[in-house]
């Protein structure tokens, strides 16, 4: 899990090879980890911050290995895993609200910057992320990191779409205003 730069392998995962590893195939379960790790440790990252994300990500995945019976289908694989670790997010930033910790790490996701400014705009997105609103935070990650669409989304944080597209707006204003961007 060193990189987050997208993986080669963003096809969605087959229901066959979710009922593989939940019927106990180990060689599934590591394939449905190394298709979608990277792209749940980027969620994790965007709402908790580097050093809690790798932590919440493989406690998100030995819930969602725990739960794969339970994996019905009607939704794509990836929608229900967003569920599990945005839940497992959300809990891990309400336990860190009630104890008043240290405010979440603002480290940039990008593993290699290209440029000093690069690396300096990360670090302020990542710092403005880490401003907003844990569900706010929550659906521009799954947005723009995930690449859900706004009924996936719904889905995944058992919203209506409606409300999926009003918050991303939200999100977005908030992020520019953070940023210091105009926008019209």
């Amino acid at each position: 899990m060193e990189s987050l730069s997208p993986q080669p392998d963003e096809t969605p995962v087959p229901k066959s090879l979710v009922e593989s590893a939940a019927r106990g195939d180990r060689s599934a379960l590591r394939e449905i980890y190394e298709r979608t790790s990277h792209r749940v440790f980027r969620l994790m990252v965007r709402m908790v911050g580097r050093q809690e994300g790798e932590d919440l990500t493989q406690q998100a995945y030995v819930k969602a290995f725990e739960r794969l019976g339970q994996f019905e289908g009607s939704a794509k694989f990836e929608t229900w895993l967003y569920r599990l670790a945005t839940n497992e997010a959300l809990q891990h930033l309400r336990r860190e609200r009630v104890r008043k910790t240290v405010p979440m790490e603002t480290e940039p996701v990008t593993a290699q910057a290209e440029s000093i400014e690069g690396d300096d705009l990360s670090q302020r997105l990542q710092l403005a992320l880490s401003q907003l609103e844990p569900d706010l935070r929550t659906i521009i990650s799954l947005k723009e990191d995930g690449g859900l669409s706004y009924r996936e989304i719904a889905e995944a944080m058992r919203i209506p779409e409606g409300t999926v597209g009003s918050r991303l707006n939200r999100a977005r204003r908030e992020l520019a205003k953070l940023l210091g961007i105009e926008t019209s």
